[in-house]
């Protein structure tokens, strides 16, 4: 139930954070924002390609995703591993990346199909309990990563 709470906020944030809504448009969006959980749970929404090709990021939002990456990558070849500066640093690049949304369209829900997940691994590796849980996670964030770069330029 936490999980479902706290993906329901981030998604409301996103949502909002993509555009100027007023209190209507936000009333509507968090009912959709329900209807789109309950999908993303199920697993019914899979990201798809663009026609066979990649799907375009715009250019505002390319710099907080590609500093995310950077850190990952350099992350991985540290020795010491400090786990909760590199969350800090994931989480501040993701809401410079939220507040930079520009995106409309089929390429914006199919990042978001991306994004909502990536949002939900950062949090578990922010909050882990040990090393052991911090490194399980971050293989994970590794992984969503990789499938960013699988369907997205």
């Amino acid at each position: 139930m936490k999980k479902i709470t706290i993906s329901i906020a981030a998604i409301s944030f996103l949502l909002f954070s993509c555009g100027n809504a007023t209190d209507e448009k936000l009333e509507e969006q968090t009912t959709t924002v329900t209807h789109e959980e309950h999908h993303h749970e199920n697993e019914s929404e899979v990201i798809k390609l663009n026609n066979g090709e990649k799907w375009k990021v715009n250019a505002e939002m390319m710099p907080s995703i590609k500093n995310m990456e950077k850190d990952i990558n350099d992350f991985s070849i540290t020795e010491e591993k400090d786990y909760k500066s590199l969350a800090e640093k994931l989480q501040k690049n993701i809401n410079l990346l939220t507040s930079s949304c520009t995106m409309t369209g089929e390429a914006h829900d199919e990042l978001h199909k991306w994004l909502l997940p990536y949002i939900d691994l950062v949090k578990e590796f922010s909050e882990a309990k040990d090393e052991t849980e911090a490194s399980k996670q971050f293989k994970n964030i590794q992984i969503s990563f990789a499938t960013f770069n699988q369907y997205f330029q």
